[in-house]
């Protein structure tokens, strides 16, 4: 084997943390007796990287920060040496003492840190990992238990950061809960193929319109697909395309709008029952047939009702059409799915609970989040099925969602000093 590149600080600071480095008969590069007490706190902000450690040098107990560089000339790359807030280190931790370093007018303690090459080698190995997962050839080492205990803070690491994009959108629009969650499930309805047109769709139709003509669903349609550029397709068709091209023509100049390009939408390998046309059509019934959808979804706290609110189907038109004036072969109400509609409420009804009880102090509501991702089944996807083939089936939306963002955001950036599968590899333990 070649011998490892060069690690990251974080491999260090990881070394570090966990006490991981030879700590018998320790000296300073000033050849000061040296004891490591306590290692201290990680700082994830800026500053010092450990906090309240406690050392002792020689006979003299000393208690404050702790920095980690790969060499000691960092120190002055990075600017320490201005900057106040590390004024209060104790103790300078390197991999390489190339440059003597002063703090306060004098020789700033530094330890070489030393420690198992095998750590260094094993991390090196899942870093060049091209896998699916960096440790997918030693998955097998691993008991899934150690896995499965980590699931809840995953979950609540993946809401929180749904939670982050829900609060920016409500802050753009004055904290209006029910425009932002009407912009989301608008997205939603788009599933990952158009989300972004629907999205477009939803910012370019002010929910106070909509909610004008809630109760005539044919407006609602004439609205959604005219402000969708769909109805601009052809000049000539069936009845209800015509009905729905002069409908709008009047809706427009009305409610003054303006809608987007019809070549946003993507057609092409979706099963017809996943089109924008059906989809639109379901989404105007949902909006027709909900008054306050958000107020409700707050105050059910039980699954098949929650459910029900979504139980949808577009208009008589769709049963014998998945586009317009062209007429298919087989007739059949256009339903929105229980599948779509469980991706609609993992995907926005739960992290809106959520984050709305967060912000009005009601952990009722967090909680009835997290139950109601524990009913559901496991979501059906390409990530979901790898994990299944490394032994990890999922058993409800909490713990395949857990798997998302294990996937999405430790995997595949290479964090495995931050996941508890990859320290224990690194350890070879």
């Amino acid at each position: 084997m070649n011998s490892p590149k060069t690690i990251s600080e974080e491999f260090l600071q990881y070394v570090w943390e966990n006490f991981l480095f030879f700590n018998e008969e320790l000296k300073t590069v000033q050849n000061k007796k040296l004891e490591v007490i306590d290692v201290g706190t990680r700082n994830t902000d800026s500053g010092p990287d450990f906090f309240n450690a406690k050392i002792k040098i020689e006979s003299t107990i000393w208690a404050g920060n702790i920095e980690i560089h790969k060499s000691s000339g960092d120190w002055l790359k990075h600017n320490h040496q201005t900057d106040k807030a590390y004024n209060n280190v104790i103790l300078h931790v390197v991999e390489t003492d190339n440059e003597p370093i002063e703090l306060n007018q004098k020789p700033l303690p530094t330890l070489i840190l030393k420690y198992p090459l095998k750590l260094k080698e094993n991390y090196q190995n899942l870093l060049d990992a091209r896998s699916w997962i960096a440790c997918e050839n030693q998955f097998y080492k691993i008991d899934p238990v150690l896995l499965l205990l980590g699931f809840n803070r995953l979950m609540i690491e993946r809401l929180e950061e749904k939670t982050g994009e829900i609060l920016s959108k409500l802050e753009q629009n004055n904290n209006n809960w029910n425009t932002t969650f009407y912009q989301f499930l608008a997205k939603m309805f788009g599933f990952k193929v158009n989300a972004i047109p629907f999205d477009l769709l939803a910012k370019s139709i002010p929910l106070e319109v909509l909610s004008k003509i809630k109760n005539n669903l044919f407006q609602l349609e004439t609205i959604l697909f005219g402000n969708s550029g769909l109805l601009n397709e052809q000049l000539l068709g069936d009845d209800y395309y015509l009905k729905l091209r002069k409908e709008y023509s009047f809706l427009r100049k009305k409610y003054n709008l303006k809608g987007i390009e019809s070549h946003l939408w993507k057609f092409m390998r979706l099963r017809p029952g996943n089109f924008p046309t059906v989809r639109i059509a379901q989404f105007a019934s949902l909006l027709h047939q909900s008054q306050s959808l958000f107020s409700k979804i707050v105050e059910i706290d039980n699954l098949p009702e929650l459910k029900m609110l979504f139980n949808t189907e577009a208009s008589e038109y769709w049963n014998s059409h998945y586009s317009f004036n062209k007429k298919s072969k087989r007739n059949c109400k256009k339903e929105l799915g229980e599948n779509s509609v469980n991706m609609i409420i993992i995907n926005v009804v739960i992290p809106f609970l959520f984050v709305y009880g967060e912000k009005q102090n009601k952990d009722f509501l967090k909680n009835r989040a997290l139950e109601f991702l524990e009913e559901l089944p496991a979501e059906e996807n390409s990530i979901v099925k790898k994990w299944e083939k490394l032994g990890i089936k999922s058993r409800s939306a909490f713990e395949s969602q857990a798997l998302l963002q294990l996937k999405n955001k430790y995997c595949d950036q290479k964090k495995c000093l931050n996941c508890q599968i990859g320290v224990k590899l690194i350890k070879g333990n």
